[in-house]
């Protein structure tokens, strides 16, 4: 039986040189994912905060792992 994809909402927020990610919501439909971010953006009143699609686990880690390593490569120039 073929495993079944998951698409997820992730929020994306940056304090200063630091940044979270959150997952905000989950999915099995595309269409539904990407509707919930769509609002998500249209309610958003915040600069620092982001929305954005990832549909397994390793998309989301390469994010997050790309981001670390930028945050530490600016300190390490500072």
């Amino acid at each position: 039986m073929p495993k079944q994809k998951v698409w997820l909402v992730i929020e994306k927020n940056v304090y200063g040189d630091t940044q979270t990610f959150s997952v905000i919501k989950h999915h099995v439909s595309i269409e539904e994912a990407v509707k919930y971010k769509v609002y998500l953006e249209a309610l958003n009143d915040r600069k620092n905060q982001t929305y954005f699609l990832a549909s397994d686990t390793d998309t989301v880690m390469n994010k997050v792992i790309t981001a670390h390593n930028k945050s530490v490569n600016m300190k390490e120039v500072a």
